[in-house]
């Protein structure tokens, strides 16, 4: 009996005990604040319709920590987005002395340095400078153990650019500066070549999630994946790139500064940076497109549409406090 009723006792305490507190799950967000999200999110809803295909996107403010994402945690190809990760273990090796920016590796029989390599890797998304920065960094398995390392999940490198391009069975404008190829493409050529493979776009290897790939892109920006100097190396890189003049950056306001990097596949489009807003806050952002049929056009729209109603939503929304 007093064991029955030392029970009874524990069992009606789950119920008479007080209820955990608003803060025992975070800052309360006021209704205005929830209307700014739901808003956003109905925002990247609208923009997601667009396509036949499947949209995802990932938001993250860099002072508050504050995420958003539309299919965050969907795996995507990330075509040439893993670069940003191949120029993060280049960079690593760098800062522990085990390679030097000057140093020479072999591109189409000619030498050229690391530096020009990262350069021309995310500058021009070409290929062969991105093979020979692979190679040098211990393959793909090295640079995939640099993002584990980390502490990022959902993200994954599995080749190299040749061995990607192989997979994915692309029919391209050429293997090297992609920045070139799209431009030597005339529009009917590249809607004629642009038909998504589904079997690649389902494989798992060599994909991101938008979160994640976000989550790679904050480690780097905020310090945590290298150091100042190669920071700022990779960034004032990215702040150059020449490919996707019409994603991320267009729809936002003349004079904005993007750090990014984009991926081209057929069916496929992404684009992934790192936004400053006028009063210096930052955001990160990743648009992935995959599955698509309607063309390049429409990707783009996506990923610039996301970009801007991001950029509105950091700028202006509420600041983040509890009720």
């Amino acid at each position: 009996m007093p064991r029955f009723r030392t029970s009874l006792i524990a069992f009606l305490g789950l119920f008479l005990a007080p209820l955990p507190t608003a803060d025992a799950f975070g800052p309360v967000r006021s209704p205005v604040q929830q209307d700014a999200e739901a808003r956003l999110m109905n925002e990247f809803s609208r923009f997601a319709a667009l396509t036949d295909g499947t949209v995802g996107i990932a938001v993250r403010d860099l002072s508050s920590g504050e995420m958003l994402s539309f299919n965050g945690d969907t795996l995507f190809p990330m075509a040439s987005t893993y670069k940003v990760a191949v120029a993060g273990k280049i960079l690593a090796l760098l800062d522990h002395g085990q390679l030097g920016l000057d140093e020479q590796l072999p591109r189409l029989g000619r030498s050229m340095p690391v530096r020009a390599l990262l350069d021309m890797m995310l500058t021009q998304s070409d290929n062969e400078a991105t093979d020979a920065l692979v190679a040098r960094a211990g393959g793909p398995a090295a640079v995939d153990g640099w993002v584990r390392a980390l502490g990022i999940k959902g993200l994954r490198v599995d080749s190299n650019t040749a061995q990607l391009l192989a997979r994915a069975k692309v029919l391209s404008g050429g293997f090297g500066d992609e920045a070139a190829a799209e431009a030597r493409l005339s529009e009917g050529e590249r809607n004629a070549r642009d038909m998504p493979n589904l079997a690649f776009a389902t494989d798992p290897r060599d994909t991101s999630t938008p979160r994640a790939m976000g989550e790679l892109l904050s480690a780097i920006r905020q310090g945590k994946a290298l150091k100042p100097s190669s920071t700022a190396l990779m960034l004032s890189i990215m702040d150059r790139c020449k490919t996707g003049k019409m994603r991320l950056r267009a729809m936002l306001p003349p004079g904005t500064q993007i750090a990014h990097k984009t991926g081209t596949l057929n069916g496929l489009g992404n684009d992934a940076g790192i936004v400053t807003l006028p009063d210096g806050r930052m955001f990160v952002i990743s648009v992935f497109v995959m599955k698509d049929h309607r063309g390049h056009v429409i990707r783009d729209r996506i990923m610039a549409e996301a970009a801007r109603a991001a950029y509105d939503y950091f700028l202006f929304a509420p600041e983040r406090r509890t009720v």
